[in-house]
Formats: C-alpha cells, structure tokens, sequence
C-alpha cells in the first residue's frame, strides 16, 4: 500500500439528493441493496449491468452505506466492468469508483490501488485515448442522445485517477510507470469542443505533477506546447478561466523543465491568468447568473416546447423515480451530471462555481510562489464589505507607487511578473466580505446555497496570501508604514463588522494569521499600531477557544507583539497587567503543549524591558507564578512531549525551557536591585 497523500481543499462531489442522506425505508438496511446490486453486476444483460453500476454511484454518495459496499469487495466487482463490452456500462461502472473515492476517503483510495484498481483503469484510458479521433459512438445511444461515450468515459475515468493519485504515491508511481500522460494529455487536445474534459485532465495534472520529479522528464517539447495552446485560449467564459488557472498551475509544477531565457515570460504568463480570474467580481457575477437563470426559466416555462417539457420529465425520472424499466437512461444521464458536479441545466451555476474554483485555485497556487520552498501539507492546514473597506482599498493602492505591496525574496522573474499583473492589490480585494446581495441569493437559493462555502473560502485564502507576502515584503514595497497602519485598519474591520465576534475556524486562523505577520512587521520597525488594546484582547478573548491550535498560537503570538510594543511607552502598566494576566492563564491552562510554549515566550517579549513592564509584573505577581508553573511545565513535556509532538516542535520547547529558566532569572535580579 503506498504511502497517503494530503487533498488539498477539494471539492465534495455533487448528490442531486444531498450529502449523506437516506431515503425512507433505507436506514439500517445498508446490507441487502448492496448485496443485490453487486450480484447483478454479473447480469448477462448490459442494460441490467448498466442499471446495477448507476444504483450503486447514486448509493455511494452516501458515506454511511460506503462499509456495506467495501466489505463485498465493490473494488473487485467493478474493476473488470471498466473493461465491459457495453459502454454505458464502463461509463457507469467508471462513475460508481469515481464517487466511491471522492466520498470514501484516503483508506478507501489505498485499498482500491491496493485492490488493483490501477490495472482496468489504465487499460481503459489508453483504450479511450486511442479510440477518441476515431470517434466511435454507441450508434443507438448516439442518435437518442447525441451523446459521446469515450469522451464522457474518459471524464469518468480521469476523476477516478485524480481521485486516487491525489490520496496515494503508488498510484503515483503507477502513472509515471504506465506512461499515462500521453494518454492524459490526448484527452486535453479535446479543450476547444470538450471543456468539462480538459477541466477534469488538468486537474488530475495538478495532482500528479505535485512532488513528482520523475515525471518531469515526460514533459518534451509536445507536451509543453499541448499545455501551452490551452493557456493561449482566448475563449472568456468562467469554465475556460478555470481550465486556464489549472494548466498555470501545472506550469508552476513543472517549471524546472522550463529553459532559464524563457522562466521570466513563463511566469509572467502564469501570473496574467492567474490576475484575469481574480479581477472578477464574483458577488456581481453570481447577480447577474442568477438573474440569467431565472429570466431562461422564465422564457422556457412560458414557451411550454416539448423539449423542455421532456427536460422537466428527465429531472423528476433522476430524483424520483426508481422503477427498474425507466432506470437505465435517467441513471445515465445522471451519471454524466454527477461527472460535472451539477445537473446539465444549471448551467449558470456551474459557470459561477467554476469562478470562484479558479480563484480559489489561483491564491493558493500565489502562496507557494511567495514561499522560497513549498509548503508541506501539514503547513498548508496550519495557514489556511462596507464602504470604508473599499475605500481603504482604493486609498492604498493609489499611495506611493501605486501599489499596496511587492514580494522582496522572490527571483526577480516572480517579482517583476507580481508588480506586472497587480497581483498584491487584487489578492487584497478578495480579503473583503462577500457581496450582501450575492450572499442572499445564494441562502435563498438551495441550489446556490453551496457558493457561500466557496465564497468564504476564497476570502481566506486571499487572507492567507496577505500572509504569505506580508513575510517575504520589505516596508517600503509594501506601501510604507501609512498603507500597513490602512492594512491594520482593514484586518482590524474585517474582525469588527459583525455584532459578534467571528467563530469560523478557518476564518480565525486566516485572519489571525495576516494580522500577526502584519503586527510583527510594523513592530519591527516601530511603526505605530493603529489597534487598540482592547480590540486585541478582544480577538484573543475570541480566538483563544478555538479548537484549532494554529489559531491559539496566532492569538497569543499577537499578544506578544502588542504587549512588547507597548511596553517601550509610558503610562501602559495596567493593560501590560490585562496582557500578562492572559498570558500566563494560557501557559498554565492550555492543552497544547505548543501554545503553552507560545504563552511564555510571548511573557518573555512583553515582560523583557520597561519600567511600566516591571511595574506590571510586581503588580501580577509574574514571578512567582512562573516558578511554581516551571517544574510543571518540565513534567509536561517529559509526559506528554514524546509521541504526541514533531522534533521540530520538541526542539522549539526545549529553547521555551531553557528561556523560561533564564526569564526567571532575570526577573529574580530585578527584585535585588535597589530602588
């Protein structure tokens, strides 16, 4: 079994019926469906094969019947369908894995390569790459349908594949071995008539071209050119930004096979797509996709053809009709709708949904370029408007040079290809909120509803960019101390604007994490902080009940940073009290050895110098408090430290030790000295 690989922030598949939800009669019954329909699978007739494979991806959706499927071995009864003689049964039977690995799980993708599932998989996308110019269709299926059967059993299939390499480094292996990217990059020359396809290639080319050194000798001059022709489509529609903002990224993962005289224009090209996605606004296009949407419901409900009848006639077969004779069609349908994610009529909504992916896909393919080395996964889980927002937006990048920021430690190509395609001020447009209008249509709309989701996550992302540049930015490229004190405002907004304070896990930890990058910066070089304590106690107050670490660490990190900036002023010895009381009912009390460790070292910077500091830690009774917390926090990490925490984090504990030691010390010195 090979070792598992992170999925990064994916998509859940599309249930035309809802996540996980069971029908009437269903519940506890998971056993019998799954043993009839795997039997039928065996059935001489291709109809009943067909029918047998879309029941069990329609049930597969579901997670809690997942186990009743795995413990028939479902892997092994459907590999060899991949290779059945009836294309709508490879097509279904490719569909049924598809769901099984993007519900299932990392275990369940190790046990399908396990299973060999890699073996029926591969053979059926060369087939399919082979048979695709000759184009040869179901002459049946072609004339009811108007349907390409390689072409949607090569979606099926390459899903499949993402699915499974994104989880697992032997399907990896397999796919370098196996010469699967010729196969692959067959079904990308397909992008102008066949857009869905090519999305779905070159998110499988992410996945694969993610760490995979071995693979970047296979990229000759033919493939870049195949991947470069689909970063030249001039075609404007959010499903092509998409696929562009896809095939950028795997530009970026294969960069090293990129000739040094061409790297600059390379990226540069990268970053102009990456730069057209987001200058999108997508609260305004979600407007005016739902108005498009409902004005053709409109105008179709009002023209009664018999095409849209039969459409509305499609619709109730899929969702509620389950007689055997009427299966095989609507399954099919069906089947090809999932491999979009939403229903073939909803075409609006796939074009906003493929929007905000780019976006999404956009800021954080960004954050690896702004990191001299790329972030691990682990890493990557520990980063993740009103009126004067925008103003403050438009009044920081007029200052200066015209821009908020610019990357300092990047190579010059990376740096030069930013400032080109004003990449900083559009990441800091998407840290706002999403549009209010475009949030109630969606809330209001079941179908939308799953935007908002997508739509506060490109939020944190963009917060996570700001991040990311905030550590690589020298002041003066990032606007000068009046644009951080703006910054300041804005993070500082962006916390404020609601009655309550924010509880969003992934929301804390983005915003905590800007804000903390930003408070070091203008520390650093004693520029004035334009939060007041009390906004900052507020925040920690809020994020310190986190159940995410890296949001406790962020909050009395930034603690830290304030209480040793207002320790160098005058009259700040009672909110020096505020922040010590805090920080030391953090170090005693916190679970996390790791936060506890970042509470004393904030207690150090605060309590280091300053005679409103000394002042403060007489009145707290700092002293004493940490020599009795010492030998305690010594017995925790010799418990609790081996196993639980990485070297990394023990090493950076043992230095919280010896400094905890030497604080006490110093603090015991300072009480011998005469008044």
């Amino acid at each position: 079994m090979g070792k598992s690989r992170a999925r990064r922030f994916r998509t859940a598949p599309f249930s035309p019926t809802g996540p996980e939800q069971r029908r009437e009669g269903e519940g506890g019954h998971e056993e019998e469906p799954a043993a009839e329909l795997l039997e039928k699978l065996q059935h001489p007739s291709a109809e009943v094969r067909e029918y047998a494979c879309a029941s069990i991806s329609r049930l597969l959706q579901q997670k809690h019947v997942i186990p009743a499927f795995l413990q028939r071995d479902v892997v092994r009864c459907l590999g060899p369908l991949l290779m059945d003689h009836s294309l709508a049964v490879r097509e279904t039977a490719a569909g049924a894995l598809r769901n099984l690995s993007a519900c299932g799980g990392f275990e369940v993708c190790d046990d399908m390569v396990t299973k060999d599932i890699m073996t029926p998989l591969v053979a059926l996308l060369k087939e399919c790459s082979t048979g695709l110019d000759a184009n040869q269709l179901s002459p049946k299926k072609c004339r009811e349908t108007n349907k390409n059967y390689i072409e949607d059993i090569a979606n099926e299939a390459i899903n499949l594949l993402w699915n499974v390499c994104e989880c697992n480094n032997t399907a990896v292996s397999i796919f370098n071995k196996e010469g699967c990217l010729e196969s692959v990059l067959h079904y990308m020359k397909k992008f102008s008539t066949n857009v869905d396809l090519a999305i779905s290639v070159a998110n499988c080319l992410q996945a694969v071209t993610e760490d995979n050194p071995d693979l970047l000798s296979s990229f000759n001059a033919s493939a870049q050119q195949i991947l470069e022709s689909v970063m030249l489509c001039p075609e404007s529609t959010m499903k092509h930004i998409l696929l562009r903002t896809l095939v950028a990224g795997t530009i970026w993962n294969i960069k090293d096979t990129i000739p040094p005289g061409s790297l600059g224009s390379m990226v540069n090209a990268i970053l102009k797509i990456f730069s057209e996605s987001l200058a999108i606004d997508a609260g305004k296009t979600i407007i005016h996709m739902n108005e498009a949407e409902r004005n053709r419901f409109k105008l179709a409900a009002e023209a009664g053809t018999e095409e849209n009848m039969s459409d509305v006639m499609d619709d109730n077969v899929l969702i509620e009709d389950d007689d055997m004779e009427e299966i095989p069609k609507g399954k099919v349908r069906r089947e090809n709708d999932i491999s979009d994610l939403l229903p073939s009529d909803k075409w609006e909504l796939k074009e906003v949904t493929a929007l905000l992916t780019a976006q999404q896909t956009a800021l954080e393919i960004i954050v690896n370029m702004c990191c001299s080395e790329d972030l691990s996964d682990d890493e990557w889980e520990e980063l993740s408007s009103s009126d004067e927002s925008d103003l403050f937006m438009e009044n920081s990048y007029n200052e200066g040079s015209g821009l908020l920021m610019s990357p300092l430690c990047l190579s010059d190509e990376v740096n030069s290809a930013f400032l080109n395609n004003l990449i900083p001020k559009k990441i800091l447009e998407k840290t706002a909120f999403p549009n209010s209008v475009a949030l109630d249509i969606c809330m209001h709309n079941l179908s939308w509803k799953p935007l908002i989701k997508k739509l506060n996550a490109v939020q944190c992302r963009a917060l996570t960019c700001l991040h990311s540049i905030l550590l690589v930015s020298d002041v003066d490229c990032l606007g000068g101390p009046s644009a951080l004190q703006s910054l300041a405002q804005h993070l500082s907004e962006l916390v404020f604007a609601k009655m309550e304070l924010p509880t969003d896990t992934e929301f804390l930890e983005a915003i905590t994490s800007a804000l903390r990058a930003l408070l070091q910066t203008m520390a650093s070089k004693n520029i004035s902080q334009c939060m007041s304590p009390e906004q900052l106690l507020a925040i920690c107050e809020a994020g310190i009940h986190s159940s995410n670490a890296s949001v406790r660490v962020n909050v009395v990190s930034i603690l830290g940073i304030s209480g040793s900036v207002l320790a160098k002023g005058q009259d700040t010895a009672e909110t020096l009290k505020m922040i010590g009381k805090f920080l030391l009912e953090v170090a005693m009390k916190e679970s996390s050895l790791v936060v506890a460790g970042e509470a004393l070292d904030a207690l150090f910077d605060v309590f280091a110098d300053g005679e409103e500091a000394e002042k403060a830690a007489v009145q707290i009774k700092l002293l004493p408090a940490l020599k009795e917390f010492q030998p305690v926090f010594k017995m925790r990490m010799r418990k609790e430290g081996r196993g639980q925490y990485s070297s990394d984090q023990l090493c950076v504990l043992d230095n919280v030790k010896m400094n905890l030691r030497r604080f006490i010390a110093y603090q015991e010195t300072l009480g011998k000295t005469p008044a």
